[in-house]
């Protein structure tokens, strides 16, 4: 199999290994998951034992409900897109820039391999990267940009 393809008009890009990090984030990022679910009592009795001395704790236990449920959704849907985008992109389908942006953009709170994983991908895949280039490419250090006066 050819590990490189083209992405939306760009140079190849080496994508099969994108998206063997990217199954295997996801991976991480279900099981991770997994695991908020499996230890969400323990995690609710251990939240509610600093309460003790609060003037209101079931208001912040109810806040610390709310919040532990964002954080498992996180997790799944992130890892189920991001599982999406690796194979995806291993098997060159068309949605795979696509996937791989969203589940970039899912990952950047994942500090610090989402983050990496995210940013790297991003700075792949996204179009203003051709652009910068071509620019760099096309502007020589010895004749002088032109450029246009702003009108006010």
């Amino acid at each position: 199999m050819n590990t490189e393809r083209q992405i939306a008009g760009k140079a190849a890009v080496p994508l099969r290994g994108l998206g063997i990090c990217w199954a295997l984030y996801a991976i991480w990022r279900l099981i991770a998951a997994a695991g908020l679910v499996m230890f969400s009592a323990t995690a609710t009795l251990m939240f509610g034992a600093l309460l003790n001395r609060v003037a209101d704790p079931f208001t912040l236990m109810n806040i610390f409900h709310v919040l532990y449920a964002i954080a498992i959704v996180l997790l799944a849907i992130s890892g189920v897109v991001g599982f999406l985008a690796g194979l995806a992109l291993l098997l060159g389908a068309r949605a795979a820039r696509t996937l791989a942006i969203v589940a970039a953009v899912l990952s950047l709170s994942g500090i610090p391999v989402g983050t990496t994983l995210g940013i790297y991908t991003l700075i792949v895949l996204l179009p203003w990267n051709e652009h910068v280039s071509e620019s760099a490419s096309m502007s020589s250090p010895h004749q002088p940009l032109n450029r246009q006066p702003i009108s006010t």
